[in-house]
């Protein structure tokens, strides 16, 4: 974290152990309490774990400090995992996903190519666990890598797979290369697939039976194709779907779902823990029907974002929240048209929900009255730490009544009325004695938990 970056290269290079993880390692500092994996590693510090490598491969093990008789203790697994910037609000110091892909897939093929420098036994093979990220432009790139690592020392294992604008055939073309026994999440953005599509890729998704994570997006039908077809692609997608005996989150997001909620959750085996529905157009039965369903128990993530909780939603909505109040930690209803006559029927369910930590209502609404009404109510959820709210309505000059989401999010507003509500809603918190519960109308920090560290 501190960048000695030649202590860490010869840290890895000599490295006596079978599991090099930087995640366990860095899981807080035994001196200061300091919370490192909160932190990113700079590009120096990670390029220094590479070049590390690289040389550990390319030297004799009497010289990596590794005897022959003691290969069995020798690094097998350096697991590179969950370190790296996401490119949301990335600090330009640090290596993205994007940048540790190209470095790693510059390692092995230049391991392929190069062979080792010296003679004697055979470089101990090591298996490297990275998260990849892929679009168009490195799509190229990394199929070599994965190609290259087939067979050679340095072993490519893709844990999380985010695949951007990647067309269909070379999403396919990367599936087939990766190692089923390692992955773990299956992440397609923007692709904008449609059901055709997405009926071609599912197959080679559902080989991966320890797939815990899928992350979909603009699943709906293509309107250029006849209805029968459509129909037909969805039915087949839902076979796949029921393949999977391991998952526990799936994101539809932008997925048109209305009225087919319960055709999607009734072909899974298991019961989801993680649902993110955000802009599917849900309708009063598809929430009944996920109340009702076995998920609705083991939910500890549901997103409804995008979606009209305001009228006849808004009964079935407190229905799914009564029956996930006892498990649920994070709950996002950012834009779901949710106003102080909605929020205060909702807060004696919502308040039932005592383990939850996180909860997202940016682009509702919401008065001050509003929000006060929830800081009060809150008082009993002990665990809750954030809660990301809109801009008051009141701090708005001429708003329409209801106002649509897109005037909330781009409107302007009182910079000095917000800031006499910011203060009165500090004070409050602190009068609660709730100092440590972060109030805050910023959507774009890092605060909505992903699903595997809640």
């Amino acid at each position: 974290m501190d960048k000695k970056t030649v202590v860490l290269r010869e840290l890895v290079h000599t490295w006596p152990f079978p599991l090099l993880s930087f995640q366990q390692l860095l899981q807080e500092c035994a001196h200061c309490s300091r919370a490192l994996l909160q932190e990113r590693p700079s590009t120096e510090s990670m390029q220094a774990v590479i070049l590390g490598l690289t040389a550990r491969l390319h030297t004799p093990e009497t010289e990596a400090g590794t005897q022959p008789l003691c290969r069995k203790h020798a690094l097998r697994v350096l697991d590179m995992t969950g370190l790296l910037d996401d490119g949301v609000e990335q600090d330009p110091g640090t290596m993205s996903m994007w940048d540790c892909t190209a470095a790693v897939a510059r390692t092995c093929i230049a391991q392929q190519q190069g062979g080792t420098a010296e003679p004697g036994l055979a470089p101990i093979p090591v298996e490297v666990r990275v998260d990849l990220r892929v679009n168009r432009a490195s799509y190229a790139f990394l199929r070599e890598a994965l190609r290259s690592s087939v067979g050679s020392p340095l072993r490519l294992c893709c844990r999380d797979l985010r695949a951007e604008d990647l067309p269909m055939r070379n999403t396919v073309a990367l599936l087939q290369l990766l190692d089923a026994g390692c992955l773990r999440r299956v992440d397609l953005r923007f692709n904008n697939l449609g059901l055709r599509g997405l009926s071609v890729i599912i197959p080679h998704v559902a080989r991966f039976q320890h797939l815990a994570s899928l992350r979909l997006h603009y699943v709906h039908g293509d309107s250029r194709q006849p209805s029968v077809d459509g129909e037909d692609n969805f039915r087949y997608f839902l076979a796949q779907m029921g393949r999977f005996t391991c998952l526990r989150e799936l994101s539809m997001g932008s997925s048109l779902l209305s009225g087919r909620l319960d055709q999607l959750l009734s072909t899974l085996q298991s019961p989801l823990e993680s649902l993110e529905l955000a802009f599917c157009a849900l309708l009063p039965e598809d929430l009944r029907f996920l109340a009702r369903s076995p998920h609705a128990v083991h939910l500890k993530k549901l997103d409804l974002s995008g979606n009209d909780l305001s009228g006849s939603q808004l009964e079935p909505f407190q229905g799914l929240l009564r029956a996930a109040a006892a498990t649920l930690l994070h709950l996002e209803l950012t834009e779901c048209q949710l106003a102080d006559t909605q929020l205060l029927a909702t807060l004696p369910v919502l308040t039932r929900c005592t383990s939850l930590r996180y909860l997202g209502l940016y682009g509702n609404p919401l008065s001050m009255a509003g929000l006060k009404e929830l800081l009060r109510d809150s008082v009993v959820q002990a665990e809750l730490r954030t809660v990301v709210h809109p801009f008051p309505v009141d701090c708005y000059e001429g708003l329409p009544w209801p106002p649509p989401a897109s005037v909330l999010l781009e409107a302007s507003i009182n910079e000095e009325k917000f800031a006499r509500v910011e203060a009165e809603l500090h004070q409050l918190l602190l009068a609660s004695g709730r100092a440590h519960v972060l109030w805050t109308t910023d959507i774009y920090g890092r605060l909505a938990a992903d699903y595997f560290s809640l």
